[in-house]
């Protein structure tokens, strides 16, 4: 009996999209991250940050962009690497149960004979395996530009600042997985896990506005993930248990909507 068949197969047939989405990552982290040193230190965009209102800077998490770590988060992990990730995450997830059936393939897999669980659990972890494959190829890109272009971002960073970006793009497609699940419509899937992501990056945004909105940015997906610095200072266990939390918390409200509703009406 074959291990997984059902994962593998799905990860050979998407080969060629998780070499476009890595192709889009090197892309954004390669044009970026070279960057720094002609930023970092540079007089005339140091002015240009100062100049702009506190409450955009900090929405736009450049409160720190002078520093290797703060430019890597605000436009890599925080911003399009980070976009891109939730954009995949949702797709794959969205597609795994509501697409398929949608387009007519899951009633032919159950028809084989396999469990609704197994079905829904095997697409779930091919979705965690290519974020897992993204997130180190963006890890391992940070950790060449860091050495070539004096980023300062150490090991204890990248592990910190890609767990946090493996957990937050992974609980978008946990969301669009359980929402498809529950659904059977790719359109509410893709909504769920697209939903997460933007009500998050608003939750943080409006949380860093003043002090009394904090309460606000605590509620946020994306504080849990990134609140902490974690390309500066490390592994955020708390943040990241949150993260995984309630993205098993999808995925187990998904399967059980699963079982009892019937598939492909």
């Amino acid at each position: 009996m074959s291990i997984l068949p059902l994962a593998r197969r799905d990860l050979v047939e998407g080969r060629r999209g998780l070499l476009g989405w890595a192709l889009g990552l090197t892309a954004v982290t390669s044009l970026y991250l070279p960057l720094y040193p002609s930023i970092g230190g540079n007089p005339e965009f140091a002015a240009v940050i100062e100049g702009l209102p506190p409450e955009l800077v900090q929405t736009l998490n450049y409160d720190d962009i002078l520093s290797g770590a703060g430019y890597t988060q605000g436009t890599v992990y925080g911003l399009l690497g980070f976009l891109l990730l939730v954009i995949a995450a949702t797709a794959w997830g969205s597609a795994a149960i509501a697409g398929d059936e949608e387009r007519g393939g899951l009633e032919l897999v159950l028809a084989h004979g396999v469990s609704r669980e197994r079905v829904l659990l095997e697409r779930g972890l091919v979705v965690l395996l290519k974020l897992v494959l993204l997130v180190a190829l963006v890890t391992a890109l940070v950790a060449v530009y860091s050495s070539a272009f004096d980023l300062g971002v150490a090991v204890e960073g990248l592990v910190g600042g890609g767990l946090a970006l493996l957990l937050l793009s992974a609980l978008s497609g946990a969301a669009a997985l359980g929402v498809g699940a529950a659904t059977g419509r790719r359109m509410l899937a893709i909504a769920g896990g697209a939903g997460v992501a933007v009500v998050g990056y608003a939750l943080n945004a409006l949380g860093n506005q003043s002090a009394d909105l904090e309460w606000v940015g605590a509620l946020s997906p994306y504080s849990w993930a990134f609140g902490e610095e974690p390309l500066r200072n490390g592994v955020d266990a708390g943040g990241l248990a949150l993260l995984l939390a309630l993205s098993v918390l999808a995925v187990v409200i998904g399967m059980l909507a699963l079982r009892r509703r019937d598939i492909g009406r």
